[in-house]
């Protein structure tokens, strides 16, 4: 109910009411407004919503207003009793946050963490710290892609150069290493999935302004197309949604590349991956909506996820011999003398075992986790109470940049990973189950993943890896 204060949330049933006004629980429906980014609400959230209807045997009705408001009526396919409506309203990531805000949305979906404006804002509004880790619910990842012709002869890019052609530092392909030719940048119209994802991921961090000489499209279709037939063109693509396009691996001046695949993207070890957020306020919501969150986390909702056409949250096993890119890279990048010692001693500890793809990294200048990697203590465990690790061994595997001494970066990355396993503890209860073992180790600056020389690259490379032996 409305009050001063703002809305209240009371148990009916701990609670007496008189008056015309008072509700009637037995013709309550329970609802949920959401809104927020196109890119989550067209496909990923509605597919949920069947999803977990299906899961709960019940019928989900789709009611349509126009392209960006429609709702999904869930019943009993018998009875007809309605347990829930949702209520979806489509725009950006920065519109579904100020309808929560304003009290027009319950939930918020996001293709971009909240800032720090949006957090104070939600606490003078009453909903709490939306950025605190109980406040917000990743669903699943997605990535942002630079794309071009395939007619052009280029096969990466660093991060850099990606900002500047799309700020208009770059004007011409010979500034990249191609010919001498016009740079023609394209993106979607402003709030579209790619120009929204793009914006927060790379050009918002660096705090580049986007060129008004862009060509914008009104589809990704379009986009595709003109990217995929103009070798002048250079565009950004949601993940694994290229058309005609070639898409770009993403490299650093020290000559690391990576590419976005559905390793790198549940690792975050490609740079442009972009978790995808709920945001819920601080308040009581019915008991099926509080269902409908839980049902987010579970194996059945995962497969819903990459049925979209999205990464899921759930820990795949990359074994060590699909890994050969990674320790070239080390190879390369090793000090002649302490560096391949200490890579020596990795292939001797992680030889016969697997890297799961959960991996935890850290806010920037910060020990605290990301909101990523706290999804993935949860959902590790989550895995670990449902006995998925029986019998078996998880080391967490801290590493570092390579900026300062070899031997203080050991010690940190050792200290990173003492702090997931204690996080990961927290998570479970207070105490690991007797029926897994879990072990820290750490490598330091041993296993690169980017380039030292970019904040992008340092980044990637200040993380705790999960592997897996029996």
């Amino acid at each position: 109910m409305d009050s001063t204060a703002g809305p209240v949330t009371l148990d009916y049933q701990t609670v007496s009411c008189s008056g015309d006004a008072c509700p009637d629980p037995q013709g309550f429906t329970p609802e949920l407004r959401l809104a927020g980014a196109r890119r989550m609400g067209e496909v990923l959230m509605p597919a949920l919503v069947a999803g977990y209807a299906n899961a709960r045997n019940l019928s989900a009705e789709r009611v349509e207003t126009d392209r960006d408001t429609f709702s999904y009526v869930l019943s009993d396919p018998e009875s007809g009793i309605v347990s829930l409506r949702i209520d979806f309203s489509l725009s950006t990531s920065d519109g579904g946050i100020e309808a929560l805000v304003t009290n027009e949305a319950d939930m918020a979906f996001s293709v971009r963490p909240i800032t720090r404006e949006e957090r104070d804002r939600g606490i003078d509004a009453g909903l709490g710290d939306l950025g605190a880790p109980e406040r917000s619910r990743i669903v699943a990842i997605d990535a942002v892609v630079p794309v071009v012709s395939a007619a052009q002869d280029l096969h990466e890019i660093t991060i850099t150069d990606l900002i500047a052609a799309f700020s208009g530092d770059i004007t011409n392909w010979s500034a990249l290493g191609g010919p001498d030719e016009q740079l023609v940048p394209h993106l979607g119209t402003a709030g579209s999935a790619d120009e929204e994802g793009f914006t927060g991921t790379v050009m918002n961090e660096s705090g580049d302004e986007l060129s008004p000489d862009i060509l914008r499209h009104a589809s990704p279709a379009g986009l595709l197309a003109s990217i995929g037939h103009d070798p002048k063109a250079i565009g950004i693509a949601s993940y694994q949604s290229y058309g005609d396009a070639h898409p770009l691996a993403v490299s650093g001046g020290c000559g690391l590349r990576i590419d976005a695949t559905l390793e790198t993207l549940k690792t975050q070890d490609y740079p442009l991956s972009m978790p995808l957020f709920l945001y819920m306020p601080m308040r009581r919501v019915p008991p099926v909506v509080t269902d409908f969150l839980d049902w987010l986390r579970t194996q059945p909702a995962q497969f819903v996820v990459r049925r979209a056409g999205f990464v899921d949250l759930g820990a795949s096993r990359i074994p060590i011999d699909a890994q050969g890119h990674r320790f070239v890279n080390a190879i390369a990048a090793a000090d002649p003398e302490s560096g391949l010692v200490e890579l020596q001693r990795l292939v001797d500890g992680l030889g016969d075992k697997e890297r799961l793809s959960l991996t935890f990294r850290f806010e920037q200048g910060s020990t605290d986790l990301d909101a990523l990697s706290r999804s993935n203590i949860f959902q590790l465990a989550r895995e670990i109470r449902d006995g998925q690790y029986d019998g078996a061994t998880l080391l967490l595997v801290g590493f570092t940049d390579g900026r300062g001494p070899a031997a203080a970066n050991k010690a940190l990355a050792s200290a990173r990973a003492q702090a997931v396993l204690e996080q990961l503890i927290a998570a479970l209860g207070g105490a690991l189950p007797r029926t897994v073992r879990v072990r820290t180790d750490a490598y330091g600056e041993t296993l690169p993943m980017g380039c030292d020389d970019s904040r992008w690259g340092r980044q990637i490379n200040r993380r705790v890896e999960l592997w897996i032996g029996d």
